[in-house]
């Protein structure tokens, strides 16, 4: 007997269909004998019609009264498949996330988990009844309804399951696994049947959409098997476990990319202590995140050429910003552009082999791709280019590193 945590998303859980869909492969996991908690997400849709609502009402909403409204679409869902499996003869109850109670920070729409209590749960599953949670929210110190922002449903689920001492997390989405490249762009990419809690951290920040980042952090730090799969076929999907369980590393296990890139150069900026402080400061109390970072002395030797890259949809107010400080920090302009995607290569095998970089760069070169911007880490390398050659240099990589399936 193992204990189970299923997460459903929205696709998986869009209709009446579905969600009975989804409540036979609960009730093929109870015939086994497994204890199983459910996780679920508000039907495909709901949330991002419930959040127009809050909009049309107040752009200047309160953001525990927006928590009130966006969690409401979790609470449709859970009653519906509570009811499912219990018309399939499955002892099944609802549990909302103050019910448990899921506590949180007191960052409503953005909150985090700080615990869970799971006693009654576990009492529960000792009588043979399914907990059918709602994800993406829980309860503030305040004693308000919290919703823990983008990925909050992931989110909910890899905790529970880290709370449970769970042997698994199972997460059913539209896709079967996590591929080495979007096979929409390569129809070569392979399905990986394992990869590592690192390797699925990176690629989910560098733009892969399977898992949303902070469920991976939060099942890499708490040891949690993550298995993705699909709500729609019965094939395995993909875990994402600890590096240990994988016994021989590929030099490269991913190529992805990240469309919504923008980037900003600062030309001759004076080359001082703090001014960096002083730019990228400004930029993080605005809550602009920025990614790639490089810096290049001038000829004069006394300034610098500064570029990096923000969201796309951050770029106005990151120049706006920059305009703000300007009169403090001084440059003598500053160059966007917009028509630029973030390609990265990633395996924890670059660690063991030699020659990882050279290849990314003769196989764009082959192809006639300049690189802009390049940024590395222990087990990614990742480069700006015109957004115009996004998907030849992702079918570039994917064969200079042999994953093209044969």
């Amino acid at each position: 007997m193992a204990r189970i945590v299923m997460k459903f998303g929205g696709t998986s859980v869009g209709d009446v269909d579905r969600i009975r869909n989804a409540a036979r492969r609960v009730k093929a996991e109870v015939e086994a004998g497994n204890e199983v908690a459910v996780v679920v997400s508000a039907m495909s849709g709901e949330t991002n019609r419930l959040v127009g609502l809050t909009r049309e009402v107040s752009a200047m909403h309160d953001a525990r009264e927006y928590d009130t409204v966006v969690a409401a679409g979790e609470q449709v869902t859970i009653g519906l498949m509570a009811m499912a499996l219990q018309d399939l003869e499955v002892n099944a109850r609802s549990w909302l996330g103050w019910q448990i109670p899921v506590h949180t920070t007191d960052a409503h729409s953005a909150a985090r988990i700080d615990r869970i209590e799971t006693d009654e749960l576990i009492r529960r599953f000792g009588e043979g009844q399914v907990a059918v949670v709602a994800g993406f929210q829980g309860i503030a110190s305040d004693g308000r309804i919290s919703t823990l922002g983008r990925g909050g449903s992931d989110t909910s689920a890899v905790a529970l399951a880290a709370a449970l001492k769970a042997d698994r997390c199972d997460i059913y989405t539209d896709v079967d696994g996590v591929y080495t490249a979007d096979p929409r762009i390569v129809s070569v990419a392979q399905k990986l049947d394992r990869i590592t809690y690192e390797e699925m951290l990176e690629l989910a920040s560098l733009g892969a959409k399977v898992l949303q980042t902070r469920s991976v952090e939060l099942a890499m730090n708490h040891g949690v098997r993550v298995h993705v799969r699909s709500s729609f076929s019965d094939e395995q999907g993909t875990l994402v476990v600890d590096e240990e369980e994988i016994v021989e590393q590929q030099m490269v296990n991913g190529v992805t990319y990240a469309p919504d890139e923008a980037k900003v150069t600062l030309r001759q900026v004076a080359d001082r202590p703090g001014v960096s402080a002083a730019i990228f400061g400004a930029l993080a109390n605005a809550n602009i995140n920025v990614d790639m970072i490089v810096q290049n002395i001038t000829e004069d030797g006394v300034t610098t050429d500064l570029t990096f890259t923000v969201g796309r949809d951050q770029l106005q107010r990151a120049l706006k910003i920059l305009e703000g400080i300007k009169p403090d920090v001084g440059w003598r302009e500053v160059v966007s552009a917009s028509d630029v995607v973030k390609v990265s290569i990633v395996g924890v095998g670059m660690r063991s082999h030699v020659g990882v970089a050279q290849t990314m760069f003769r196989a764009l070169a082959e192809k006639g791709i300049n690189i802009q911007v390049i940024t590395t880490s222990e087990i990614k390398v990742s480069v700006l280019i015109s957004a115009d050659y996004k998907e030849l240099a992702v079918r570039a990589l994917h064969t200079a590193f042999g994953l093209d399936a044969a």
